[in-house]
């Protein structure tokens, strides 16, 4: 009789950006990032200009297929939290794109090598026949199916960071 065959998991990679978080709840999303990933972590944290008081991080990781899924189930729950979660694809597996926010709750989207959200067929023909012959409202569900409002909420606070070091001058006279 021969032995079992073990097989390792795929290994993953990606980026969790956490956005804002209370400054008291910093260490509560390590931990919690920690335990999804199975290994301690530490973020190094930044002030979020956007929002008084409120942290920002990015934290690159690597881990088998699903590690995506299982960060963004760990940091699910707490309120003022905004985050995203990004996996890669990799071979015989999509990529895929989690985005939360306290107003809007969590958003999923499939996504393909150059990152770019896909969607699939069933849900474009959702759209259509929702949308019937508006087309005001086919762009409303389709927007809906790419997490237009996500993105429209976190924009603003990935790009805060950005402008940190910008000294603006003013002509007087």
């Amino acid at each position: 009789m021969t032995a079992p065959h073990t097989r390792l998991a795929p290994t993953a990679r990606g980026v969790l950006y956490v956005h804002s978080s209370p400054h008291a709840l910093c260490p509560h999303v390590e931990w919690a990032a920690s335990r999804a990933l199975g290994e301690p972590v530490s973020f190094d944290w930044s002030e979020q200009p956007v929002l008084a008081g409120a942290q920002r991080a990015e934290y690159f990781w690597e881990g088998p297929a699903g590690t995506g899924a299982a960060l963004t189930s760990a940091l699910l729950g707490w309120d003022h939290l905004r985050f995203e979660v990004t996996e890669d694809p990799g071979p015989g597996r999509d990529g895929g794109r989690w985005l939360h926010t306290p107003a809007l709750g969590i958003h999923f989207a499939q996504t393909d090598t150059a990152g770019n959200v896909v969607l699939p067929e069933d849900r474009v023909r959702t759209a259509i026949q929702a949308a019937g012959v508006d087309s005001t409202v086919l762009h409303r569900e389709l927007a809906r199916a790419l997490g237009q409002a996500w993105d429209d909420e976190l924009e603003v606070f990935r790009h805060a960071g950005d402008f940190t070091s910008v000294v603006w001058l003013h002509r007087v006279g």
